[in-house]
Formats: C-alpha cells, sequence, structure tokens
C-alpha cells in the first residue's frame, strides 16, 4: 500500500527536525503525541532529501555548547514551528526552494560600482534558534501566571467577537419598522455578520503564520470596533448590511487565530483543557447578547446602542491586546531576537528562518481555498461531519429568531425579558464544558496506554451523546412552547438539553477532524468553519416563515428528526473510521513502537513511529489507527 500525502509530508518533518538521528531513513513519523496541532496550520517541510542529508553529514562533524539544543522534543518543536507558515502561506523561504521562483530577468547592478560580495560560508550558522527546550522565550516556557492572564485576554477577545453575531438580533424589529421592510431583511444584519465569518479566516490565518498572532487580532479588533460604530450611525439600510458584514469579517479574527494561540502556550496534555475553555467563549458569546440588546433596544437609547455597546468592547479587547498581550508565535519570536542581535552585535547576517519566508501565490491559493474545499467535498469524514455540523451550527442562529416567537409570541414576554430565557442553552453548553474536561483523565490514561497515539474515535462518544441530547431537546422545545398553556419554564429548561448537544457535538467533532488529519487540520477545519459559517448566515433567513408556517410544534419536530438522522453519522465513524482513513489521501496513518528506555541521564526519549508500506512493516506493528487501538489498548 503507497504512502498517503500526509505519510510523506510527516516523514519529511520528522527527517528535517532530526537529521543526525533519521537521516537516511525515508519513511519517518514524529510521535503523534509531539506533532503540534494548530487549528488554523498545518504543519509541512519542504526541504528536499538531499539537503537533508548534506545537513546530517555536517551537523555530525560539529561540535555544540549544549546538549539540549539536539533534545529530540526541542528539535522537533522548533522544526514544527519553523515550517508551521508552509501550511497557509505558501512556499518556505529556504534556499533549495527559492530556485522555484527564480526570475528571468537580469540581476541589476549592485550599486556605486561595487561588485556583487561573496556568499555567506554558511548560512545556517547565521540562523537564530532557541536555546534548548527549556528556553524561556518560548511561550510553553512562560510562567504559569503569563499563560493564565494572557488566556484570559484572549478568551474576552473572543467572547467580544461571538457577542457581536447575535446583539443585532434584538434589533431586528426596530430596524423592519424604521426603514419599512420585512423582518427577514431585518435579519439580514445578523446573517451578514455570520458570513463575515465564512470568509474572513482566509486572511487571518495566512497573516498570523507570517507576521505572528498579535498583529491579526489587534488589527481584526480594531477593524471590529470601527464597523461596529459605522453601523451604529448607518443613515440606511445597505450601510447597515455592509458594515455589518465587515464586523464579521474582522471579528472572525480571534475566533481564527485565538486556538492557534493556545497551541502555542499549552503543550498537548494541557492543551485540550485550554481550547475547551476557549470553545465555551465562542459559544455562550451568542446566548448571552439577546437579553443586553433587548434591554437596550426597547430602552430610551434605541437599537443603535446595541452597536455602541459592541464597539465599546471591543475597544477593550483592542487596548489590552495591544498593550498586554505578547507573541506567541514561535518563529515570530525569532525573528525579534535575530533583530536584537543584529543590533547588539552588528552582525548583519543574523536572521531567522521566518525571515526567509517566500510567498507563493499559487500555494497561498491552493492552501487556503482549493485544499479546503478538495477536504471538504472528497472527504467522506470531513464532509459528512461538516454537514452535520453545519445543520448544528445553523440551529444556534435559528434560535435567536425562534426563541422571541416562542417567548415573545406565545408568552407575550418584552425582548429583554426574553433573551433571559438562552441562559437554559448557557447552562447546557458549561455543563457539556465540565464533562468533557471531567473526561480528560480517562483520555490521558487511554493514550498513556496506547505509547501516545491518540485513537480518533476516542472522542465519537461524546458526539454521539451530544447528538442524542440536541435533538431530544428541539422536540421538548417544540411541544411544550407552542400553546402557551405549559409554563414557560418548561421550554426554557430545553435549551439545557440543546445547549449540552451543541456543545458536545462541536468540541469533539473538532478535535476528531484534528486527530484524524494531524497535519492537514487547519484545511479540514477551515472547509468545515466554511460550510458552518453559510449554514449559519441562512438559517435565521427561513426560520420565521418556517415556524409561523407549520406552528412551532411542527417546526421544531421536523428539526430534531433531522437532528436525530444525523446521529448516525458519528456512530459510523466509531466503527468505520479507521477504514475510511486508510483509503485516504490525506489522513496519515501511523504505527507506533513501544516506548524507548531511559537514556543515561534518565530522561525519557521520544519514541518514534514507523510510517511506511504494509511491506516493509513488522506483523506485530500495526498499520492503522483502529487496528492500533486493538493492539495497544
Amino acid at each position: 500500500m503507497p504512502l498517503t500525502e500526509a505519510d510523506r509530508e510527516i516523514a519529511a518533518a520528522e527527517i528535517d527536525a532530526s537529521p543526525m538521528e533519521f537521516a537516511g531513513q525515508e519513511s519517518l513519523a514524529r510521535r503523534s503525541d509531539e506533532v503540534e496541532r494548530v487549528m488554523s496550520t498545518s504543519s509541512v517541510s519542504t526541504s528536499s532529501s538531499e539537503e537533508r542529508q548534506r545537513r546530517a553529514r555536517r551537523m555530525s562533524g560539529v561540535s555544540t555548547q549544549h546538549d539540549l539544543e539536539r533534545h529530540p522534543t526541542e528539535l522537533s518543536r522548533i522544526q514544527t514551528q519553523r515550517s508551521q507558515h508552509s501550511g497557509t502561506v505558501g512556499r518556505s523561504g529556504t534556499r533549495n526552494t527559492r530556485t522555484s521562483r527564480r526570475s528571468e530577468k537580469p540581476l541589476p547592478p549592485f550599486g556605486a560600482g561595487k561588485p556583487y560580495p561573496p556568499q555567506l560560508p554558511d548560512p545556517d550558522e547565521y540562523v537564530v534558534e532557541f536555546d534548548g527546550p527549556d528556553d524561556p522565550l518560548h511561550a510553553m516556557n512562560w510562567p504559569f501566571k503569563k499563560k493564565f492572564w494572557s488566556a484570559a485576554m484572549l478568551g474576552y477577545t473572543s467572547l467580544v467577537a461571538a457577542f457581536g453575531s447575535s446583539i443585532f438580533s434584538s434589533a431586528t424589529s426596530s430596524i423592519a419598522r424604521i426603514y419599512h421592510v420585512n423582518q427577514t431583511v431585518g435579519i439580514l444584519g445578523v446573517s451578514f455578520y455570520v458570513l463575515g465569518f465564512a470568509f474572513g479566516p482566509t486572511l487571518w490565518a495566512p497573516l498570523s503564520e507570517l507576521k505572528g498572532r498579535k498583529l491579526p487580532i489587534v488589527i481584526g479588533m480594531f477593524g471590529m470596533a470601527i464597523f461596529s460604530i459605522a453601523t451604529a450611525t448607518a443613515k440606511d439600510l445597505q450601510t447597515i448590511l455592509i458594515t455589518r458584514f465587515f464586523g464579521g469579517f474582522f471579528g472572525a479574527c480571534p475566533l481564527a487565530v485565538v486556538a492557534a494561540v493556545f497551541s502555542d502556550m499549552f503543550d498537548n496534555r494541557t492543551r485540550g483543557i485550554a481550547i475547551t475553555l476557549f470553545s465555551m467563549t465562542v459559544f455562550t458569546g451568542p446566548m448571552m447578547a439577546p437579553f443586553i440588546g433587548g434591554f437596550i433596544s426597547t430602552s430610551y437609547l434605541g437599537w443603535r446602542w446595541t452597536e455602541y455597546i459592541v464597539s465599546f468592547m471591543a475597544f477593550l479587547a483592542f487596548g489590552l491586546d495591544l498593550l498586554f498581550m505578547h507573541e506567541t508565535y514561535p518563529p515570530q519570536i525569532l525573528v525579534k531576537k535575530a533583530s536584537e542581535l543584529r543590533r547588539r552585535t552588528l552582525n548583519w547576517g543574523i536572521h531567522a528562518k521566518q525571515e526567509e519566508i517566500e510567498i507563493d501565490f499559487k500555494e497561498l491559493v491552493s492552501k487556503n481555498f482549493s485544499r479546503p474545499l478538495r477536504l471538504l467535498f472528497g472527504e467522506p469524514i470531513v464532509a459528512l461531519l461538516s454537514i452535520y455540523m453545519a445543520f448544528i451550527y445553523g440551529i444556534l442562529y435559528l434560535f435567536l429568531t425562534a426563541y422571541p416567537i416562542v417567548f415573545q409570541g406565545v408568552y407575550h414576554m418584552t425582548p429583554g425579558v426574553s433573551g433571559l430565557t438562552f441562559f437554559g442553552m448557557i447552562t447546557g453548553q458549561i455543563l457539556a464544558g465540565v464533562t468533557i474536561l471531567l473526561q480528560q483523565p480517562w483520555y490521558m490514561r487511554k493514550l498513556n496506554a496506547n505509547n501516545g497515539v491518540p485513537i480518533p474515535e476516542w472522542r465519537l462518544p461524546s458526539v454521539i451523546a451530544g447528538g442524542v441530547a440536541f435533538s431530544a431537546g428541539l422536540f421538548w422545545f417544540g411541544w411544550s412552547g407552542y400553546s402557551g398553556k405549559v409554563h414557560w419554564i418548561v421550554p426554557t429548561l430545553s435549551g439545557i438539553l440543546s445547549g449540552f448537544g451543541l456543545a458536545s457535538i462541536f468540541l469533539q467533532a473538532l478535535n476528531y477532524l484534528v486527530d484524524s488529519y494531524l497535519m492537514f487540520a487547519a484545511s479540514a477545519i477551515a472547509g468545515n468553519t466554511f460550510l458552518r459559517s453559510l449554514a449559519g448566515a441562512g438559517f435565521p433567513l427561513f426560520s420565521t416563515y418556517m415556524f409561523k408556517g407549520m406552528g412551532i410544534q411542527w417546526a421544531s419536530t421536523l428539526l430534531g428528526c433531522v437532528a436525530a438522522a444525523l446521529v448516525p453519522i458519528p456512530i459510523i465513524f466509531l466503527y468505520y473510521g479507521h477504514r475510511i482513513r486508510a483509503k485516504s489521501a490525506y489522513a496519515p496513518t501511523f504505527a507506533p513502537r513501544a516506548p524507548a528506555a531511559e537514556d543515561e541521564s534518565g530522561d525519557e526519549t521520544n519514541s518514534e513511529h514507523a510510517v511506511g508500506e504494509k511491506d516493509h512493516q513488522p506483523s506485530s506493528v500495526p498499520r492503522k489507527d483502529g487496528d492500533a487501538a486493538t493492539n495497544s489498548v
């Protein structure tokens, strides 16, 4: 069985990371719990095998001051971060790839009658690196207090972006009345903002790999604040809709980049907890906004203050990020280090690998547009899970119109009071987050028992349970709230099941995609984000007609039946996911080995995975993840 594209790229990254250890080996893959799973990018090596072997021979004769510089974990970490940009911004700037951009034009004169200077004797000697695995400059080695406040600040930033998406829903009635349009046109303000979520990451993800994490987040929050003010001061409907779209476009930045920041700061054993907490801010934000917007829009302040409030929150996030956020992207940290060393040593040759980046527009388009679409429409796992998650995400924004129909139309609540009923969903989402956090010890035990190899299907039981709960919540909501004869708390409590199901499905389905596609996880999630954002923009537009035309109970029944029909998707992947991945050109295949013994210093070395054709593997080494689970757990 030939190697997949993912296998080849993982093997190349591993050989490039540790040339002394792996020179001459053609097919090796890094231990999967050492792979940096950055959700907004992928790790791809572009060095040729000849260059890697040449570098290995040269390094074998060079003494080093610190043995830690050759520590396998550190080499893997450095190479992973060094090559991350190639997953989103195009070709790397290493010398062996520059020839691909060779110009046909003759070189211009050097100037002042001077000849071209000779080449540097060995440019690699001028490339700055981290000083071992414990270098305090690396974000993973920051003190816990610094990590905590950075995570809290970025969590607030993400909350603001999600909050801004739904607060406008409470102003749609005022918009429709003032500009003499129907309710659906007023809802376009919500849809256009979510549509910005679909297109924003195509800019912010590559920019975060090229210029670091801080710059796009600061620009994004400033842009969101400015366009929120523009919406608040707009004189006509078309201006409102245009500014809402660009508000979502800029607001998409923290949603696309913050998860990558957490991947920079937290290792594989704590990253899941951090990203779970981050995701809770993303999902609770849209549910917190309606009651605030409802009280504002019905007060003397008017609907425009719903946008002023968002702009104030965004400006606060902008100020915090600008003043207190530290860069976490390791290649960009090395750029800053190289700049300081050049200034202090007056040695102009010192530089970071990130400064050698050569942006290739063709690869930029391929990795941010065509590859996500190929995965979305060509990979069964990505396609079916994206359809499922798009439906769930669409329902999330459909509730922004369905809840007012029930609690304002049937129970005659004011917009502000009816917005408080969303706290049922918030409670359910928090319960889902707590449940996933409580599963971490169980997950880590299974991971350790399997020699650090994560089996993607371990994520799916939570998705299945969440799907059942979400479907039940839709039935509960419709049949308890359509007549007004049942106390209002009953349909409100249905949100506990709906919120629990929504968060459980999203959190673990995203983890399943990351575990399944590893180095191509960014492309898989990009395709998933695009489809689900389209659903989030489209569902609110037909919800009013649907609930008023079919009736609350039958509209909810239809949605509940669709949700129930989608539950078998994760069940199928639970039993057949490993077989589907084995036939994929993008999903990597791993074969775990027994952990390596401790070295002379007592430190445990990193065990590696042999990735090769089946004919070249020992019979005792499983080929696929599913087989690994059978043999190792």
